[in-house]
């Protein structure tokens, strides 16, 4: 990443405007053209610096509900696994970890009963059990990269 990506990804994290070209108004906060903040974007996206780029919803607030799970995975198995747990819609992220828990995922529903669904569903199609996480307390963070 270079100082206009560290630029965008910080100018970006509070959202775009609400406009009728808020790319082209994003741009022109950053003194970028809107072409190039969205190619950028894709690059980072691309090259997965970024792993996403989208709107953040409360589910709960919604009426809808989310859950983190963790599996236990077989290193041989991962990319399989991956792709199977991936397939779902309702799978929002999906990460590796270093740990005896190795894959970690966000699960979100338009109801609460649809996550154990989902959950049950996963495991029966990896044949693995999966680990239900629920949100205790909720935790707001702010990454800002030095330009």
């Amino acid at each position: 990443m270079d100082a206009l990506d560290r630029r965008i990804v910080n100018g970006l994290q509070g959202g775009l405007p609400i406009a009728a070209r808020p790319y082209a108004e994003a741009a022109a906060k950053l003194g970028v053209s809107e072409a190039e903040l969205i190619e950028r974007l894709q690059r980072l996206l691309d090259e997965w610096t970024l792993s996403r780029f989208g709107p953040m919803y409360d589910a709960e607030r919604m009426g809808g509900a989310l859950t983190l799970a963790a599996m236990a995975v077989p290193d041989d198995r991962f990319e399989e696994v991956a792709g199977i747990v991936n397939g779902f819609a309702e799978v929002a992220h999906n990460y590796a970890r270093s740990h005896p828990l190795n894959m970690w995922f966000v699960v979100g529903a338009a109801e609460r009963g649809r996550i154990g669904e989902v959950l049950a569903e996963i495991e029966v199609a990896t044949g693995l059990p999966v680990l239900d996480l629920p949100k205790q307390e909720e935790f707001f963070l702010d990454l800002r990269l030095e330009a």
